[in-house]
C-alpha cells in the first residue's frame, strides 16, 4: 500500500481561546501515562469534503481547545495557544475494500497515520493530528491521533462524537476538562519503559475476529459457573485470548509464572459525585486478577473459572469507583498507584501483566463526518506488548480483538488450536456488503 501525503497544515480553533483558559493543568493520572498517541481510524465508502471537514474540526477545536495547544513537560501544562491541530491529506494507491476485508497486513495500517504513534511530549508535537486518506476507489479513511498526555480511549470517542455532531448538525455538547481539580499533578515521571518514538520491531500486532457463533460457543462453556447470568461478549473473548497467552508464555519459558490480568474500567458516570460523561482526560482505573504460577497453569484449561475470576475482579473494580472521589487517598491509589505498580512488576519480569481494554461500547461506528456512518473502525500498531483491545463489529454481533504481543508469543498464539477454531477470517465478517462498487 503506497500512501503519498499531498498537503499538511495546521487547523486552528474557529474562535480564539479566552485568556483564562490558556493554561491547562494536567492531572496525576495524565502525567504517569506513557508518552504516545491514542489512535482511531474510521473508514468510509464515500469521499471526504476537505473544506467541510476542516470547518467542522475548527469549530470543534474551539471547545476542545487543549487539542490545539502544545504540551510543556517542564510545567506539566498544556499551553492552549491555538497553534492548531495537524491536518494532512494523503492519496492511497490501494483499494479500501482490500483493507477492510483483511487482505492487508494490519501492520500497514500505520501508514495511514499522520505521524508516528510513539513519544508525543516535545514542544513541536501537536496534541491532535489527523490524516484524511483518499483511496483510489473513492473511499476515505480518517486517522485521528490524540496525545495520551491528556486523552484516553474514552476521551477520543467523546471528541469523535462531538466532531460528528458538529459536522452533521452544526452543534455539539461541550466537554469538561476538570481532572486536575480532583487529582492535581504531582510531578511524577511518565512510565519510562515506553518512551520510544518509533515502534518496537519485536512487537507483533494482529487482529482476531470472533464471530457470533464463536461467542455463543464460549458463553455456552460458562453455563453453570456460579449461577451467574451469561458473561458479556468482551468477557468471554478476552478470557479465550488470555488462555492462549498463558499457554504461549509457558511454552516459551518452559514453565508457568504468575500473571496479572488488568482490565481497564471507564470511571465516567460511576463515581459519587459523578465524573461527567463528557469529561476528558485519563479517567480509567484497572481491576486486577492475580494468579500465582499454579493458578495460571490451571486457568489454561479452566475457562469458566477464568471468566468467573475476571468478572469478579471487574465487578469489584466498578463498585470501588463509587468512592474514588469521596476517598481521595483510595482514589489516588486506584487511578495511579495500582497502575504504576502493575506496570513495574511486569517490567521487572516478576509476573506477566496482560492489559485488557474494552472499546466496544464507545459507539465509534456512529461517527458521521459528512460521509455517512463508518464502514469499519480500527486502531493501529503501537509500542507496548501484552495488550488486548476489544472492539465491536459493525453488526454488533461479533468482537474484533486487536492484540500486541512479543513476536515469539504471537507466533504461538496465531497457531493455537483453540484460537484457530474460534476466529474467523475478516472477509467472512464483511463479505462484499456495500464495498463491491468502490
Amino acid at each position: 500500500m503506497l500512501v503519498n501525503v499531498l498537503t499538511r497544515k495546521l487547523v486552528k480553533p474557529s474562535k480564539p481561546t479566552p485568556p483564562q483558559l490558556r493554561t491547562y493543568k494536567i492531572s496525576v493520572m495524565d502525567e504517569v501515562n506513557p508518552s504516545m498517541f491514542v489512535v482511531r481510524i474510521l473508514y468510509y465508502c464515500r469521499s471526504a469534503s476537505n473544506p467541510s471537514l476542516e470547518d467542522s474540526l475548527a469549530q470543534t477545536l474551539s471547545l476542545y481547545y487543549p487539542l490545539a495547544g502544545r504540551y510543556d513537560k517542564n510545567s506539566r501544562t498544556v499551553n492552549c495557544n491555538d497553534e492548531g491541530a495537524l491536518f494532512s491529506i494523503a492519496k492511497v494507491e490501494y483499494q479500501l475494500d482490500q483493507v477492510i476485508n483483511g487482505r492487508l497486513n494490519v501492520d500497514h495500517l500505520n501508514l495511514l497515520l499522520p505521524l508516528e504513534i510513539g513519544a508525543a511530549d516535545e514542544p513541536t508535537d501537536p496534541m491532535l493530528a489527523l490524516q484524511i486518506n483518499r483511496f483510489a476507489c473513492g473511499g476515505t479513511a480518517v486517522a485521528v491521533c490524540a496525545s495520551h498526555r491528556i486523552f484516553d480511549a474514552g476521551s477520543m470517542s467523546i471528541f469523535l462524537t462531538a466532531w460528528s455532531s458538529m459536522a452533521t448538525r452544526g452543534t455539539t455538547i461541550a466537554p469538561v476538562f476538570d481532572s486536575a481539580s480532583f487529582f492535581p499533578s504531582e510531578n511524577l515521571p511518565p512510565l519510562q519503559t515506553h518512551d520510544s518514538r518509533t515502534r518496537n520491531k519485536n512487537i507483533a500486532f494482529r487482529r482476531f475476529v470472533f464471530p457470533k457463533t464463536a461467542i455463543s460457543e464460549l458463553r455456552r462453556r460458562t453455563v453453570g459457573a456460579g449461577g451467574q447470568r451469561l458473561p458479556s461478549k468482551v468477557a468471554v473473548v478476552s478470557a479465550a485470548l488470555i488462555q492462549a497467552l498463558l499457554r504461549a508464555d509457558r511454552a516459551r519459558r518452559g514453565e508457568s509464572r504468575p500473571c496479572v490480568v488488568a482490565q481497564a474500567i471507564n470511571v465516567r458516570g460511576r463515581t459519587v459525585p459523578a465524573v461527567s460523561a463528557q469529561s476528558c482526560g485519563n479517567w480509567a482505573t484497572f481491576s486486577t486478577l492475580e494468579l500465582d504460577a499454579s493458578q495460571a497453569r490451571e486457568m489454561e484449561g479452566n475457562f469458566p473459572g477464568l471468566v468467573s475470576g475476571m468478572r469478579g475482579a471487574a465487578a469489584a473494580g466498578v463498585a470501588d469507583c463509587r468512592r474514588l472521589l469521596s476517598d481521595r487517598e483510595f482514589g489516588r491509589w486506584a487511578l495511579v498507584g495500582s497502575y504504576v505498580e502493575a506496570d513495574e512488576r511486569g517490567g521487572a519480569g516478576e509476573c506477566k501483566v496482560v492489559w485488557v481494554s474494552d472499546w466496544s461500547k464507545f459507539g465509534d461506528y456512529e461517527v458521521d463526518l459528512g460521509m455517512g456512518r463508518a464502514e469499519w473502525v480500527s486502531m493501529a500498531g503501537g509500542r507496548l506488548e501484552d495488550i488486548l483491545v476489544l472492539m465491536g463489529t459493525k453488526d454488533k454481533e461479533g468482537i474484533e480483538a486487536w492484540v500486541s504481543l512479543h513476536e515469539s508469543d504471537m507466533r504461538i498464539v496465531e497457531a493455537d488450536a483453540e484460537i484457530l477454531k474460534l476466529t474467523a477470517s475478516p472477509e467472512s465478517q464483511f463479505g462484499n456488503k456495500g464495498l463491491s462498487k468502490m
